[in-house]
């Protein structure tokens, strides 16, 4: 399912004890093998929640799932890569790969029903497929999901029609809504689709480690533009920084920095699509305090500079 922002106001200058405090909340996390419960009505699994939400969390389930966001914007994290979102996101996750989405929340606020998704059993699937061949058009689809894919243009706006309208069927209907979905999804152009997580992702999944990477996820996407420290990650975790890079790299794939550092350049992405900030003040607003060590680190993640990318967001289409 989805992440939650909790430490807001959380810092490495905080009160004496939240140290404690957050190593005890950190033993009470569940873990993140999610358990994906079976509907004996219906063959996929159709549901809708609040944000925040005590099923809100960094996990992973065997499970495919297809996810729309409805409203708000944020962060999220499938496997190791880290995007932003706005409504009509939608994404295909593949079988155990790992994922979070973040809203952006004023204090106290509650996006109500934010997410709309769908969860369905490969195994089911197959069975389907031996009996209806029609269904081998998926196939393509499903191998790829296990880097996540984010759906683009035409092809979200698309998708976001039969996954709410399942919510409000049953029987033949549904069921109809969902193969129309399967069609749009496997149809999908590959410029209406983004690949997510490296094809090489592979990151040991345990109880206490998706208790203590929900708690730093946590930690960081509060953070990120005010100061992140590795050294406050780890005592929150309650090991030294040496044991929490290790670990962390091999409960997520990746680096502590390489994290923060994505989550940064995800955001400075949105600033330059949605603002008209200078490309100075997008830098330090993201948490970055060198511009020249910005540029670079933004065109190694997005493969052109910072004018460059908002020159092609602002390009009209030629379509």
């Amino acid at each position: 399912m989805s992440g939650r922002s909790a430490l807001a106001g959380h810092s490495a200058g905080g009160e004496e004890g939240a140290a404690a405090r957050l190593a005890e909340r950190l033993l009470g996390l569940q873990a993140n093998r999610e358990v994906i419960p079976p509907d004996p009505a219906h063959s996929v699994r159709w549901h809708e929640h609040d944000y925040p939400s005590p099923i809100a969390r960094w996990n992973y389930h065997p499970e495919y799932e297809i996810h729309l966001i409805r409203h708000g914007t944020g962060k999220f994290i499938v496997g190791d890569h880290i995007g932003t979102f706005e409504a009509g996101h939608v994404a295909l996750i593949g079988s155990g790969l790992p994922h979070d989405w973040v809203s952006d929340l004023a204090p106290g606020e509650v996006i109500e029903k934010r997410d709309a998704v769908i969860q369905f059993d490969g195994h089911w699937l197959e069975r389907c497929t031996a009996l209806l061949p029609e269904l081998r058009e998926m196939a393509p689809l499903l191998e790829e999901s296990s880097r996540g894919i984010e759906f683009l243009g035409a092809s979200a706006r698309s998708a976001a029609a039969p996954i709410e309208a399942m919510g409000s069927s049953h029987g033949i209907e549904r069921l109809g809504h969902l193969m129309d979905l399967f069609a749009v999804l496997s149809r999908a152009p590959r410029e209406d689709r983004r690949y997510l997580a490296d094809a090489w992702f592979n990151p040991e999944l345990d109880s206490r480690g998706a208790a203590v990477v929900e708690l730093v996820l946590e930690y960081v996407f509060t953070n990120f533009a005010s100061g992140v420290s590795m050294a406050e990650a780890a005592e929150m975790s309650g090991m030294t920084q040496t044991a929490f890079s290790k670990y962390f790299k091999r409960s997520t794939g990746q680096n502590f920095s390489d994290l923060v550092r994505k989550l940064r350049i995800a955001h400075a992405r949105r600033l330059l699509e949605t603002t008209d900030l200078p490309v100075s003040a997008v830098c330090y607003d993201v948490g970055f305090t060198n511009l020249s060590n910005f540029n670079r680190h933004f065109l190694r993640e997005s493969g052109m500079t910072p004018r460059d990318y908002r020159r092609s967001r602002s390009a009209p289409s030629t379509a």
